[in-house]
């Protein structure tokens, strides 16, 4: 076995311990090298500095999915060579694709009949979804409006300031105006009224998110599409709705099956939905489905044959691997609805497990919705001795990523705190991260161990502090406090 570490002596080279076995030159940091270096070294040098990544299982910051069963790993290992846009040559590939499609849009009800197929189409991720969609809006919005007569200037999207960033590209990407309505303390989703009330004849749609990413909450997509069917009657401008379903997609159809937020709603036009979310795959897959066939303008759909046969296509990539569609199909008859509804109702739980725990301290205000997708977002009744920040800070060293921000404009006064539940987050890792969390907030609030000798001499402060302490932490706090009172010691644990 070899045994080495990988660190940089300067801004330009790599140097690894253990390479003399191999090549004694360093590497460039930013340039290609000169020569080749065998595959073991090569490997061992990557391999060394990725451990200083964080361990995905820990990181509460993502959506994404960070464990797939071994059987589903096979199947991407043997599928990463395959380019998905080769139909002809991977038939089955885009079969599958074609499934998952289906498969999807009967989830959100669509409006599809049994020997009909499903319009949609599989992406990089719920980004590339959200642009598809957006240009389809666009596109609808500018035929209808030459067909009037009327200009096709100022196209606007209606969401509240809580969107993900992916809509702000879109925005500015594609020459759309983003009218956003402003959050409140206390209220932290989009208010449908005010959307409506700033909807006007320039509005390709009006986006809704089922499960803010700032704290999970589902908005009220059916009190939105009564109201803008209201609007509509009256000024004729048929302004329709998407569904922005990231992260809640995979959840509300087995958690909350009678709740109304998807092509039930006749304003619903289109749902992106991440597969490397709650769809339990690992990144990147997203999909994008339409409500019927007319809701995607064929001037948006390109005919390709210069790789076999004519190949309909509708992506903003062109190569992308075909692992993460076979995973998707894989987890849609691997679990059925019967395995989703588990996992979901399990991630559920688990969330509870964790706000019980957090209001037990007394400590947080839980600012999330029990109706939602898991996670759980807080923040603290008291931050005049230390804020979300510092807990977000000191909750690294026990390998933790929890992350720390602020609300979106005009409730941006407000930190927060935000744990993601995933399928791999049991219940005793909630157990440990409350526990984690008492101790941050216990050293916090001025028990944790410091060197301030003068203060040990003063009141014996040193002995004060130790309870909670780590078993290194004591062993320190016992070395000083005998060298404080001038006793030797050959140990500090």
């Amino acid at each position: 076995m070899v045994i080495s570490t990988t660190i940089a002596d300067s801004d330009q080279n790599l140097h690894s311990t253990f390479a003399s076995r191999y090549v004694r030159t360093s590497l460039p940091r930013f340039k290609l090298p000169d020569q080749s270096i065998p595959k073991d070294a090569a490997y061992q040098i990557i391999n060394d500095e990725l451990m200083l990544d964080g361990n995905p299982r820990l990181n509460l910051a993502s959506f994404v999915t960070t464990w797939m069963e071994p059987e589903c790993d096979k199947l991407i290992m043997s599928s990463l060579n395959k380019n998905y846009v080769d139909m002809d040559e991977y038939p089955v590939t885009t079969e599958l694709q074609n499934r998952c499609v289906n498969i999807i849009a009967h989830l959100f009800h669509a409006p599809i009949g049994e020997d009909d197929a499903a319009v949609g189409v599989g992406t990089v991720g719920s980004s590339e979804a959200i642009m598809l969609a957006g240009l389809a809006f666009k596109r609808k919005w500018q035929a209808k409006r030459k067909s009037q007569g009327k200009s096709c200037e100022n196209p606007n999207i209606v969401t509240g300031s809580n969107v993900q960033v992916c809509w702000e590209k879109f925005a500015r990407y594609f020459e759309v105006e983003l009218k956003e309505v402003k959050l409140k303390e206390g209220y932290y989703v989009m208010d449908p009224e005010k959307a409506v009330e700033m909807v006007d004849e320039n509005t390709i749609c009006v986006a809704t998110i089922l499960g803010s990413t700032m704290n999970g909450e589902f908005e009220d997509v059916k009190l939105l599409n009564n109201l803008l069917m209201k609007k509509n009657e009256e000024t004729k401008w048929e302004t329709p709705i998407h569904v922005d379903a990231a992260s809640g997609g995979f959840v509300a159809p087995f958690l909350y099956p009678n709740l109304e937020w998807d092509f039930r709603l006749p304003l619903v036009k289109s749902i992106n939905v991440s597969g490397h979310k709650y769809g339990l795959v690992y990144a990147g897959v997203g999909w994008v489905v339409w409500r019927t066939k007319d809701d995607l303008p064929d001037e948006l759909v390109f005919h390709i044959n210069y790789l076999g046969s004519d190949q309909p296509t509708f992506t903003l990539n062109f190569s992308k691997g075909s692992s993460q569609i076979i995973a998707q199909y894989y987890q849609f008859i691997r679990l059925g609805f019967e395995g989703y509804k588990d996992i979901m109702t399990n991630c559920h739980e688990n969330t509870m497990v964790l706000k019980e725990g957090l209001e037990k301290m007394g400590k947080f205000n839980i600012i999330s919705k029990d109706i939602g997708v898991p996670l759980l977002a807080f923040s603290l009744k008291d931050s005049s001795k230390y804020t979300v920040f510092n807990i977000s800070e000191s909750l690294r060293r026990f390998g933790w990523i929890v992350p720390a921000y602020t609300m979106p404009p005009d409730a941006q006064h407000i930190s927060v705190l935000r744990v993601v539940i995933r399928e791999d987050f049991s219940h005793s890792l909630a157990d440990r991260l409350i526990a984690d969390i008492i101790k941050v907030v216990h050293e916090l609030e001025g028990a944790r161990f410091t060197a301030d000798t003068s203060g040990a001499r003063d009141g014996g402060t040193v002995e004060h502090v130790e309870h909670g302490l780590r078993p290194m932490e004591r062993g320190i706090a016992k070395y000083l406090r005998r060298f404080i009172h001038g006793k030797k010691t050959s140990s500090v644990c």
